[in-house]
């Protein structure tokens, strides 16, 4: 009984020593890739002008979303991601390893970019390194998301909420519309599932 004791006070005390650590170190993160996302600015101008020709909206920003995709790196800032609903925002790395995860949402490299259709996903910390997605399960069908690219505004509605097993890779299957998928893991200090939200684009916009 008092081993169990000892476990829980040592786990509590290793879950509020590390939270503000790993917090203060992933706004200090969100912060550099801010600044690396403005930096971003003067090679999307470059490339409208390399598809300023075409004249549909839709298939100049998946041009766009292609030419970006070529050079985003493990770890690069590709976009901000804003959560109206649980008043949200934050800068979203490409990558989804442990070390990329640690500075913010990162972009899942096997989906597309935003623009590019199909199913555009993104995975984020529930507890430790600010927590980015820790209150998702507050999402409901019909918010709104938000996917600011150097290149374009995108809008999703939110369809649904859904747990899921951990090895549940259909979340990324390519749907009949573009789709805008968050997952996290769930419960809370657990691994045990995943939360997924799962949105449809609604609308788009140059930026």
């Amino acid at each position: 009984m008092c081993s169990g004791v000892l476990l829980l006070f040592d786990a509590g005390l290793t879950l509020a020593w590390q939270e503000p650590v790993s917090a203060f170190m992933a706004s200090r993160e969100q912060a550099e890739l801010d600044d690396e996302l403005k930096g971003l600015a003067p090679a999307a101008e470059a490339d409208k002008k390399t598809v300023a020709s075409e004249r549909d909206v839709r298939r100049r920003l998946a041009k766009l979303a292609r030419l970006q995709a070529r050079r985003d790196g493990k770890g690069d800032a590709v976009g901000r991601l804003k959560m109206p609903r649980i008043d949200r925002s934050y800068v979203v790395v490409e990558g989804t390893d442990l070390t990329t995860l640690r500075k913010g949402p990162g972009h899942y490299p096997k989906t597309p970019l935003p623009g590019e259709g199909g199913t555009v996903g993104v995975a984020g910390h529930r507890t430790t390194y600010g927590a980015p997605f820790r209150p998702v399960d507050k999402l409901k069908a019909g918010d709104e998301l938000e996917m600011e690219m150097p290149y374009g505004r995108f809008y999703y509605r939110v369809d649904k909420v859904q747990i899921v097993n951990p090895d549940a890779t259909w979340i990324t299957n390519k749907r009949a519309k573009e789709t805008l998928v968050l997952s996290a893991c769930h419960p809370l200090y657990s691994a045990a599932k995943r939360i997924v939200v799962f949105s449809t684009l609604v609308r788009s916009e140059p930026k």
